[in-house]
């Protein structure tokens, strides 16, 4: 009886609201009890079904952001806490200058460095001003609405006190925010990869001191500048991603399939969090959110279903200034003097005086410089670097992210990256139920075409240029300033009709390498060296992926299920190019013995049977998956590349080269010796099944997981963290997040599959703490309930209706 009482009050709110009638008002959510406060305000109705996934009903758009905000502080409060106190710069007020930073919204290592950056940008009013530019420059009014919504709904859970999370109970860093939090937020992940991950440089540049002798004569190191931009990007950051789509001639009913496969931090301000939003009538969208964000990032409605891979392209380029001899803070353009722009900021710091501290700012952006920081650059008496980064005017990410929900096709998914360009740092990958598909590499960058890096590039430039895509032009030249494609939104960036662009391909997929084989039949070429390279090795997961969405095209018939297999296949291209050849090497070795880089002599001989027999995946119960696992890893950080395979690469036969391993290489056998040495002083046999020691601990129980990490190659990418005291790998840093199958079959339902590999709350009271990562666990989905009729039947239907208290 009580299951019909909250299932009749569901309906009756999604009816009160498709004709236009106010709905109901109460904060309670006990089996659908309501209460009707006399005073108006925002309002939604929240249902909630399995795992704790809500459906949210509101009647404008500043209403669903009300009920987006509320819901999100229900599961995430704390997380989102935490990263309003960063982007209001007082993360030394709270919990002190010289503790670690916030790294989900930048790379700051420490709090002050963190907070002096934020600080900095809520001082400059960077956000409000781009907050008040006209759309498409600017936000739409709805998103503006959806941001206010969502900090409205926020505060009213607060003042509601349901605090219960023990990791902020009670804290007094847990604040109301302002619709200006929100857009800082939003601020703040456009950044990331530009000068979000410089954050330490710009705040620690200081001008030289002293007389040019010595420090006019430092240089930037070109090798350590390249190491740098490439450590920044996908293969080796803390985000990643796969996603293929399929189109219509290669599925059972001819409809577009896309399967997503975000790789992003399992802690933290970057998860993503699940949801469904419908405003009858005009948007009806489920998928995820970041955390912070009134608009789903990754999903699908009806019609269409869009994922995201991080990108090779380099969102951020620097500026070589020429400095006046007699003062460092002014440079020259064209022979004329410019002085820069002191920016100082004063930050609250917790049980202690205030630190004040002064960034410099040019045309081109703000100077960057530390010898310890992300970008190796020197600031000396007759050079300085300004750091361009054309998303720090980017306030259009919401908007692109709601023309996605309301596509109806990718043919929409393209107008919207067209309309609004707003990506900062991803790729995007569609389908839809007419078959189509779509790969599109449509993101902020700024202009640097291959003929200005010819003509502008420093020294410097041309090196760091064709080796990683990072530019350094000559800043004192006026005539190196970066253009504008006519179709660009943004003055200094690319316009669409740039963007590396695959449409209605039999599949177009992406790991994290450049667009070159988004289709390895259809590659694509002809843009320019700042998107990315053509023609290079591509990465293990790359290879893997194309090898199998390949074969899953040539196949065809392929329906939703062919792709949840794909995403557990867990199998490991790596062994499959290497664990032949290095078992038949483990046996060869005299007397079954190879010498540690301890020196000591380790019997190897139990190794070579069990990598012999291992079945070449990382399921749970794979034996000899941890064994080759650990041996990889040791492998490939002492063994170069060039030196690991026989068959070098060619760019004639990209997917399969190289390939034939080089047992011999000096430190084959000490990694295989340093593997086996490892597992048995951790007390691990050598054939146990990956399970037992590839776990994360939840409310103090053990939940095995599934995948590997990114250099054996696998689909389903996980990074766990060595603890041989504990017995193996006992967390996840990050890997699989929101992972969804999506197809159509001709109903206005999508048939789609999730998983939320965390889970959506991080609070361990939550009983939406662990469910979906035991799911995960064993390679289960979540059958998602998108059309009325299926959230209505959900046996743990849930009802929640919020207004807001004026």
């Amino acid at each position: 009886m009580r299951t019909t009482r909250v299932r009749r009050l569901a309906a009756g709110a999604a009816a009160l609201l498709m004709a236009s009638a106010a709905l109901p008002a109460a904060a309670a959510e006990r089996h659908g009890r309501q209460e009707h406060p006399s005073h108006g305000g925002m309002s939604a109705v929240i249902r909630y079904t399995e795992y704790g996934i809500p459906h949210i009903v509101g009647s404008t758009y500043a209403s669903l952001g009300f009920g987006t905000g509320w819901a999100q502080a229900a599961d995430q409060v704390c997380t989102l806490a935490d990263g309003f106190v960063t982007v209001r710069g007082e993360r030394s007020r709270f919990f002190g200058a010289d503790a670690p930073a916030d790294s989900a919204l930048s790379s700051a290592t420490s709090n002050l460095s963190s907070d002096l950056y934020f600080r900095g940008v809520r001082e400059a009013g960077t956000v409000e001003k781009l907050l008040a530019e006209p759309a498409p420059r600017g936000p739409s009014r709805q998103v503006k609405d959806l941001m206010r919504g969502f900090a409205a709904g926020y505060n009213t859970w607060l003042r509601q006190k349901r605090n219960n999370d023990p990791a902020c109970r009670g804290a007094t860093w847990v604040r109301p925010i302002t619709s200006l939090d929100v857009a800082a937020r939003f601020y703040a992940v456009a950044v990331l990869g530009g000068q979000g991950g410089a954050v330490d440089d710009i705040t620690s540049a200081r001008p030289p001191t002293g007389s040019a002798t010595g420090s006019g004569e430092a240089r930037p190191d070109a090798r350590a500048l390249i190491r740098a931009v490439r450590e920044r990007t996908a293969g080796n950051a803390d985000m990643g991603s796969n996603a293929v789509a399929f189109g219509g001639g290669t599925t059972a009913n001819g409809r577009g399939l896309l399967l997503g496969n975000p790789h992003y931090p399992w802690h933290g301000g970057r998860r993503f969090w699940q949801a469904q939003q419908t405003i009858p009538g005009e948007l009806d969208v489920a998928g995820a959110a970041l955390l912070g964000s009134p608009t789903i990032s990754i999903g699908y409605n009806a019609h269409v279903a869009w994922s995201h891979t991080v990108s090779t392209g380099v969102p951020f380029s620097l500026h070589q200034l020429a400095l006046d001899p007699a003062d460092p803070t002014v440079y020259l353009v064209d022979g004329r003097r410019e002085r820069m722009r002191k920016r100082t900021v004063t930050v609250a710091v917790k049980g202690g005086a205030p630190v004040t501290r002064t960034q410099w700012w040019t045309r081109y952006g703000p100077i960057a410089a530390s010898e310890g920081g992300e970008l190796p650059l020197p600031w000396t008496t007759t050079t300085a670097y300004a750091f361009n980064d054309p998303n720090a005017a980017n306030m259009r990410f919401g908007d692109t992210s709601l023309g996605f929900s309301k596509a109806r096709g990718t043919g929409d998914v393209l107008a919207s990256l067209a309309r609004h360009q707003g990506l900062p740092w991803v790729n995007t990958i569609a389908a839809d139920s007419s078959g189509h598909s779509l790969y599109t590499q449509s993101q902020v960058l700024p202009r640097i075409t291959d003929d200005l890096a010819a003509r502008c590039s420093t020294g410097l430039g041309k090196v760091t240029y064709p080796a990683a895509g990072v530019a350094v032009l000559d800043g004192s030249r006026g005539d190196c300033a970066l253009g504008s494609d006519p179709d660009a939104v943004q003055q200094g960036t690319f316009g669409p009709a740039r963007m590396p662009t695959l449409k209605d391909a039999a599949y177009a997929e992406n790991s994290n390498d450049s667009a070159w084989l988004a289709n390895a039949d259809r590659p694509l070429a002809g843009y320019e060296r700042i998107f990315g390279t053509i023609g290079t090795q591509r990465s293990l997961r790359t290879r893997g992926a194309l090898e199998d969405v390949g074969a899953m095209a040539e196949r065809g018939g392929l329906t939703v299920r062919d792709l949840e297999r794909q995403e557990f296949r867990n199998r490991v291209p790596a062994a499959d190019l290497a664990v032949a050849d290095t078992a038949k090497a483990c046996a060869a070795l005299p007397g079954g013995t190879a010498t540690g880089s301890d020196g000591k002599a380790v019997d190897v001989s139990g190794a070579c049977t069990v990598l012999a027999a291992w079945d070449r995946t990382m399921d749970t119960g794979s034996r000899g998956a941890l064994l080759f696992d650990r041996f990889w890893r040791k492998l490939s950080a002492n063994v170069p590349a060039a030196q690991r395979w026989k068959v070098p690469f060619s760019a004639a036969d990209p997917v399969r080269t190289p390939n034939t391993l080089n047992t011999g290489a000096p430190g084959f056998a000490t990694a295989l010796a340093d593997a086996v040495a490892e597992l048995r002083a951790a007390g691990i046999a050598l054939d146990s099944r990956l399970g037992e020691h590839q776990v994360v601990v939840r409310n103090g129980q053990r939940i095995p997981v599934p995948g590997g990490t990114e250099g054996l190659g696998v689909w389903n990418k996980i990074e766990p963290v060595w603890d041989q005291a504990r017995g193996g790998y006992t967390e996840v840093t990050t890997g699989s997040s929101h992972i969804q199958a999506v197809g159509w079959d001709g109903s206005r339902c999508p048939v789609a599959r999730t998983l939320l590999t965390y889970a959506q709350s991080s609070n361990p009271h939550s009983p939406h703490f662990s469910d979906q990562t035991r799911l995960f666990s064993g390679e289960k989905w979540v059958t998602a309930r998108f059309c009325e009729k299926d959230v209505l039947a959900s046996p743990a239907l849930r009802v929640v209706s919020v207004r807001e208290h004026r």
